[in-house]
């Protein structure tokens, strides 16, 4: 068997290794990686019960995941027994494998609320340790609350890029009908706040005490719920999300396309200056560093 020589500590793959065991334990999975056309088209058949396509619209195809799995990119699920329950499918980018893109990724509804997700997460970052990767990029609708706490706050990835209209029209029953604006964020495997939150000591926000301490709320929900601006005129800027994106594109699509321009203007034109993200606060805030104060 040819061995593979990594630029990757053994002590961090096997640190590693452990707490996707240990995730996966506490979620009740077994969580694998697959290659097999049986288990490779359940995970297409997870991610259409998920994301919910229009016909002909499937988001990935079980003969393109078999394809990449034979090229040597990533499918991971997670199974109850016999039963998928979630599955995350990644590909190798430039230069030379220097990243792993983590695709899609999702857990169905039967599964929620028992951490798969984070267990399928963690399991993709030992296997990419492995192969001498260092970093995972992904990304994710800036709008979608739990998303942003899921990304930023438990796995502690940060976004590098705000990202208009990245797919274009995607036709299912999640993004609807308008623009698929994206967060581009990206895990750096062995920094200290990611091995923090994978051992399960995340850096939360707090954007209430950030406002006592003078931050700048530039995006805010008004008495309607509508997006209401305000300067960010400080070092640390509060930018707001809805509590429910989805089901505000549902019950009221004008609505939820204001603050899709909104978050787009405010968060985008943020991180278009200069400014970071640096966290999520739980409660619906993004947490912003400005690079230079105004």
């Amino acid at each position: 068997m040819t061995e593979v020589v990594t630029n990757t500590a053994p002590p961090l793959r096997d640190e590693a290794a452990a707490a996707a065991a240990t995730a996966a334990t506490a979620s009740g999975v077994a969580v694998r990686t697959l290659a097999e056309v049986a288990d490779l088209a359940a995970v297409t058949r997870l991610f259409e019960s998920i994301w919910r396509p229009e016909p002909g619209n499937q988001p990935v195809t079980a003969e393109l995941l078999r394809a990449m799995v034979s090229a040597g990119n990533y499918v991971g699920g997670a199974f109850d027994g016999p039963e998928l329950l979630g599955a995350c499918f990644g590909f190798f980018g430039g230069p030379a494998k220097g990243g792993l893109h983590s695709h899609i990724a999702g857990v169905a509804t039967s599964g929620h609320g028992r951490g798969i997700g984070f267990a399928l997460k963690l399991h993709q970052r030992a296997w990419a340790l492995r192969q001498g990767v260092d970093e995972i990029s992904w990304t994710f609708d800036p709008l979608v609350r739990r998303n942003a706490h899921f990304n930023l706050t438990k796995l502690a990835a940060r976004p590098a890029h705000y990202l208009p209209d990245f797919y274009g029209p995607m036709r299912d029953g999640i993004n609807g009908a308008g623009d698929t604006d994206r967060l581009m964020a990206v895990w750096d495997l062995a920094s200290p706040p990611v091995r923090a939150a994978a051992g399960g000591v995340p850096a939360g926000a707090d954007a209430t005490a950030l406002r006592k301490q003078g931050a700048a709320v530039a995006l805010a929900a008004g008495a309607g719920g509508e997006p209401v601006t305000g300067p960010a005129d400080g070092p640390v800027v509060l930018v707001a999300v809805p509590a429910d994106i989805e089901a505000l594109r549902r019950t009221d699509p004008g609505l939820g396309r204001a603050w899709r321009v909104a978050l787009r203007d405010v968060l985008g034109g943020l991180m278009t200056g200069g400014a970071s993200v640096t966290g999520f606060d739980r409660a619906g805030w993004y947490v912003v560093a400005k690079e230079h104060t105004s």
